[in-house]
């Protein structure tokens, strides 16, 4: 197996473009895929975020457009590369265009929460690689501003969130419109039943890479769970952004509204941040990922649906102040850090009602999540576990068993869990108060 761009075979101008990125050594599921792109061959691709998926698929693609390069025709495209979000889409094109600044071949990008008028401008002429959404791109299509009749190549990038975020429906119809004798490429970072069903449907005898498995999270995160009152996490939040070992500080909300609310409780603490969610217009998500990138502001806020297109180096941790109740997102959140072989950290903070999603990310990722005591708010994170405890709570295990609450039905019962132990306690630090039964179990060995 290849593992140097200089033997894949590519062009010269494109392997110019590549060394002067500063790449050399292909990662894994580069050197599986591009070869096999090459070769013609539907392909479905597995990996983690952060692995270099963007030239894996782009690349070979490039290679092969080189063939005509220069015949376009008006309105039409000669490739197509479908992503969830704006972000994404914006990171595939500023990747793309790196790798044909020595080429002939025109990109387009298409994408909602802009206008379309300059959208349009850009297919008059043709695209040699059409980058779109699909809400946004199927609007275009009805209008009659694109045709998909000559598409040779089609790329499905983060095939599971765009099922996740309901366009199962958009990529059929523009799927429909497609021509059959077509090269089909799709990528997911996990591989969900709809996803498998979907590329049942629309590829031809692909060719399965995966280079880690599905919904594992990546080895260099360094993760820990955080227990603290939902009316906490703020002060909690305050008290760990004094460290300023974290430099540059990615923050995930449930919510748009949340996401807000914690943009503006940062720079009320004299913390610069900005937040990414729906709601925002591309010019305003744009100007807060550029300047995250920068290093002008030291925090980002983003909810789930705005997370897949954040490309940031060097992001040193990922905060989940509310976390995802879809243990998916829990991967594809802790992957912005730890990108490009560095490390980072992930601290998840979890109050009384969250943990049942903090058990159903632990079972999706097959592994128990470390629990960090040493801060303020521990023990008031877990008092009201203890509260409802036992006698014999010390060697209970988290096997979802139940206590209820005696306020008259007015709340659903909550599944009662005992906490991991942790090895980050440090003497004097409050984590366990003085004759109160241990509620933690050690790791196995």
């Amino acid at each position: 197996m290849m593992s140097k761009f200089a033997d894949s075979g590519l062009n010269q101008s494109v392997l110019r473009a590549v060394q002067e990125g500063g790449y050399e050594e292909m990662t894994p599921i580069q050197s599986q895929a591009i070869p096999n792109i090459l070769d013609g061959k539907d392909l479905i691709g597995l990996a983690q975020t952060g692995t270099g998926k963007t030239a894996a698929f782009s690349l070979p693609i490039i290679q092969k457009l080189l063939k005509d390069e220069g015949k376009r025709n008006p309105k039409e495209a000669r490739s197509l590369i479908l992503a969830p979000t704006r972000e994404l889409a914006v990171q595939i094109a500023e990747n793309i265009k790196g790798y044909t600044k020595y080429l002939h071949l025109r990109m387009a990008l298409v994408y909602g929460g802009a206008s379309p008028k300059s959208q349009v401008k850009a297919m008059l002429s043709g695209a040699d690689i059409l980058i779109a959404t699909p809400g946004r791109l199927l609007d275009l299509m009805n209008q009659k501003h694109i045709s998909l009749q000559k598409v040779e190549f089609l790329v499905l990038d983060e095939a599971d969130r765009m099922l996740d975020m309901g366009f199962i429906r958009d990529i059929r119809k523009i799927i429909d419109r497609l021509p059959k004798d077509r090269q089909t490429v799709l990528f997911s970072a996990t591989m969900p039943k709809s996803v498998e069903g979907l590329a049942a449907s629309i590829l031809k005898d692909p060719v399965r890479i995966q280079v880690a498995p599905t919904a594992t999270t990546a080895e260099k995160v360094d993760q820990h769970v955080l227990m603290v009152p939902k009316g906490r996490k703020r002060q909690l939040l305050a008290h760990l952004l004094k460290d300023e070992a974290l430099k540059r500080v990615l923050i995930f909300t449930r919510t748009k509204h949340g996401a807000n609310r914690v943009s503006r409780q940062l720079e009320q603490l004299g913390i610069s941040s900005g937040a990414i969610h729906g709601n925002k217009s591309q010019n305003a998500r744009q100007k807060a990922l550029n300047e995250f990138r920068a290093g002008d502001i030291r925090a980002l806020v983003a909810t789930d649906v705005a997370a897949r297109g954040i490309d940031v180096n060097d992001v040193s941790h990922v905060i989940n102040y509310e976390i995802p109740n879809e243990p998916e997102s829990y991967v594809h959140r802790i992957g912005r850090t730890a990108r490009a072989g560095a490390a980072g950290v992930s601290l998840s903070f979890v109050d009384h009602d969250e943990r049942s999603y903090l058990r159903d990310i632990e079972k999706t990722i097959r592994q128990q999540l470390p629990l960090m005591e040493d801060h303020p708010f521990h023990q008031e994170g877990m008092t009201p576990l203890a509260e409802t405890e036992k006698d014999d709570s010390s060697t209970a295990d988290r096997s979802g068993n139940r206590s209820r609450r005696s306020n008259s039905g007015k709340h659903k019962p909550n599944r009662r869990i005992n906490q991991p132990k942790s090895n980050s306690a440090k003497p004097g630090s409050g984590a366990q108060r003085k004759g109160r039964p241990s509620n933690r179990r050690s790791r196995p060995a």
